[in-house]
């Protein structure tokens, strides 16, 4: 192949829109994106692919960047004897699903950047994640492995020992990611009782969340779990468990105390150092967790957690037209030194001197510094990451103040800190707008709105037009993964479908605007369509027909986001109500009965899937409102936001059949399904049914009566 035809001479991600790969595009070595040219390179010139998955957020893909891909000396190496391949693990979760399987059986772990050395066929021999450009505590240094790679490459019956082991990786990916039980069986009863007394069991009780020494992961379907199992008759300690793990993630360094919003992850068993990252889906499904714990215990700083975190989003991850952005990067140049390194954690961190400019009254700066933990030597670096280290009520006796006095001076020192941080250079921020991510965004606002303020709802309906308008195919009823400045690419993976779908259901249970059902229910349509198979009796994460890998992945188990499998098949139980046949029912149904023995085995590594099956058993709660939205009693909306109340399923309806024929019309209905047939207005007010199981109320004007038979009465009653 001559260099005039050879894609893989030189750096081609400077034709990528993802900037991920963009910030790849002046590395001297010859990144080539995941495309047919650069695979048919790689079987022409018969060398093996190097493979590096990252995202733009990423701490550790940009240190192997300066350390190893910004080397002259192996970046001659690389594009020599291999074919140097990145991908954006944000718009390719399918490959990252693959390579990170075996990366997973094979050393243990996984993580990002994942390095991965491949056969010409894209069948994997060697994996790892990040690795130092010298040998480094038993790690072998980037330029050495390499060139050891190569050389076996080049014998023969290395190679084909390579080729061997290839074949039987390749052989692993497919046993972990597309096995399926022969003979699928009915769930294990009362599932998410055994999943909060794991869950309770296992629980770090002194430092809160799961797991001991670093790092610690938000665990929000755990917390789920707990909640629902507590509900449902549960521990009460169970409901503690959840509190001590709220209170630790909102007061220590996974929130961000000044601006709103979470970090990744901590990195320490005290959650006081982040990962500085922030990722839109964590600032969706963490809310939630809050939202759901406001409910359950009352604390009024949960409510005020979830509306800074949907301030902070809204003012950092809003595109202008609505959609959110993917990411903010956890690093940032020093002011001092523009033309240097970047820093991680830079634009979050304080020293007392820095405190002390920022805020004007010297007391108020005090304050701060006791309240937050600033200190001369700091926990991160030189300087302190912000987490509440003495209570109110003991800096009121220090300070010789009343609580409120102490409360105002904290706010003022907090408003003024948050503007001095804003004059610091400001973390990277990549805006591919991903339709999964936006769905769960949508969802977390969308209950906002039912719990806190109706107003969210507004956001929410605005993001959701900019992915219909940007990323569904009305004519094809497919949808794709990203937008970026006018670009659309990659169809659409499981979880696009499942939580845009999920996003577009939630949005309607709070709006009763009937097109957001009319969405969900269409994604739900595609989903069956698209991904479900019906030999092996699953859904698969990637859809039929599209690009074929080693492996066609399944996600089953819950990782950074929730398992696409489950909140797919939750959408499809919640979708069921409303049509009328029962394709979603049984679609669902048989997903659940394929993998119940693997929930049942693991019910909180399946979080998702678990909380779906919990669904299925219990049958959801349907609260049928009937009326006209804007005159449902200001009790009715105080008892929605106030109670904690599991599987609820809100089903607005009109009252006037007029309306309610042009519902049906929108949804393509020919019949009323059971959720609104025969349930009609009484007495010219609105009115509410609460349903289980094919058992209803009669009637109710109330709906804390509503829900108090819909949450106490036995199947069938």
């Amino acid at each position: 192949m001559s260099d005039t035809t050879d894609p893989t001479s030189r750096n081609r991600l400077d034709e990528a829109e993802s900037p991920y790969l963009r910030q790849h595009a002046d590395n001297p070595v010859n990144w080539q994106p995941w495309d047919e040219q650069a695979l048919e390179a790689a079987k022409e010139r018969d060398v093996p692919i190097f493979l590096s998955i990252g995202y733009a957020a990423c701490h550790w893909c940009h240190v192997m960047e300066e350390e190893s891909f910004e080397n002259e000396a192996i970046a001659e190496q690389l594009n020599e004897h291999f074919v140097p391949i990145k991908v954006d693990r944000e718009e390719r979760p399918d490959l990252d699903s693959v390579y990170m399987s075996i990366c997973q059986q094979v050393t243990g772990g996984g993580g990002w950047p994942l390095s991965a050395w491949l056969t010409p066929e894209g069948e994997p021999f060697y994996v790892g994640t990040y690795f130092p450009p010298e040998e480094k505590r038993g790690q072998p240094g980037f330029g050495d492995l390499l060139q050891r790679l190569a050389d076996s490459w080049s014998d023969p019956e290395q190679r084909e020992e390579m080729e061997n082991r290839a074949q039987q990786w390749t052989e692993a990916i497919e046993s972990d990611l597309e096995a399926t039980p022969a003979n699928p069986e009915d769930p294990a009863e009362d599932i998410i009782q055994t999943a909060g007394t794991i869950a309770h069991r296992g629980a770090d009780r002194q430092d809160g969340g799961w797991g001991s020494g670093g790092p610690k992961f938000p665990q929000n379907g755990r917390l789920h779990a707990l909640l629902r199992a507590h509900a449902d008759g549960g521990q009460e300690d169970y409901l503690t468990v959840v509190e001590e793990t709220l209170d630790v993630m909102a007061d220590r360094g996974l929130y961000d105390h000044v601006g709103g919003g979470f970090h990744r992850y901590a990195t320490d068993q005290q959650w006081a150092v982040p990962h500085f990252e922030k990722m839109l889906y964590d600032n969706a499904e963490i809310p939630r967790a809050f939202l759901a714990g406001y409910q359950a215990i009352g604390s009024e700083r949960y409510a005020s957690v979830v509306r800074e975190t949907f301030e902070f989003v809204q003012r950092e991850l809003q595109h202008p037209d609505g959609g959110f952005f993917s990411t903010l990067d956890a690093e940032s140049v020093p002011p001092e030194d523009p033309d240097g390194d970047s820093e991680e954690g830079l634009f979050y961190v304080w020293t007392p001197e820095q405190v002390h400019d920022a805020v004007d009254d010297e007391t108020d700066a005090d304050i701060f510094c006791d309240y937050y933990g600033v200190t001369e030597p700091g926990n991160f670096e030189g300087a302190t990451v912000l987490a509440v280290r003495k209570p109110v009520s003991v800096l009121a006796e220090e300070y010789e103040q009343s609580e409120d006095e102490i409360t105002a001076s904290l706010q003022r020192a907090l408003n003024e800190t948050f503007e001095a941080r804003e004059e610091r250079p400001r973390p990277a921020r990549d805006e591919k707008v991903l339709a999964g991510w936006n769905g769960l965004m949508i969802r977390a606002l969308a209950e906002g709105a039912i719990v806190l303020d109706d107003a969210y709802a507004d956001v929410a309906a605005d993001a959701l037009s900019f992915v219909r308008e940007h990323l569904w195919d009305a004519d094809a009823e497919r949808l794709n993964r990203r937008y970026k400045d006018g670009d659309v690419a990659i169809d659409g993976y499981l979880e696009d479908y499942a939580f845009l779908g999920r996003g577009a259901l939630t949005l309607f249970e709070a709006t009763g605007n009937v097109e957001h059902l009319a969405f969900a229910m269409d994604l739900g349509q595609a989903i069956t369509e698209v991904f479900w198979d019906d030999d092996e009796g699953t859904l698969f994460f990637t859809p039929t027909g599209g690009e074929s890998l080693v492996a066609r992945p399944q996600e089953l188990t819950d990782q950074s986001t929730p398992s696409s499998t489950g909140v797919a098949v939750d959408l499809l139980l919640s979708l069921s109500h409303f049509s009328d046949d029962d394709r979603f029912e049984t679609v669902a149904e048989r997903v659940i009965r394929t993998h119940a023995d693997r929930v049942s085995s693991n019910p909180l590594q399946h979080a998702s899937l678990t909380l779906a099956t919990d669904t299925y058993e219990q049958g959801a709660l349907e609260l049928t409102l009937v009326g006209d939205q804007s005159d449902y009693p200001s009790e009715w909306t105080e008892t929605l936001a106030q109670r904690y109340v599991p599987r609820r399923l809100l089903a607005h309806r009109p009252a006037d059949d007029t309306g309610f024929e042009q519902w049906l019309d929108a949804l393509e209905l020919d019949e009323s399904p059971p959720i609104w047939a025969g349930r009609e207005q009484v007495d010219d007010e609105p009115t509410v049914y609460a349903c289980r199981n094919f058992a209803c109320s009669p009637p109710k004007h109330d709906l804390g009566t509503a829900l108090d038979w819909g949450t106490t009465a036995d199947d069938g009653e």
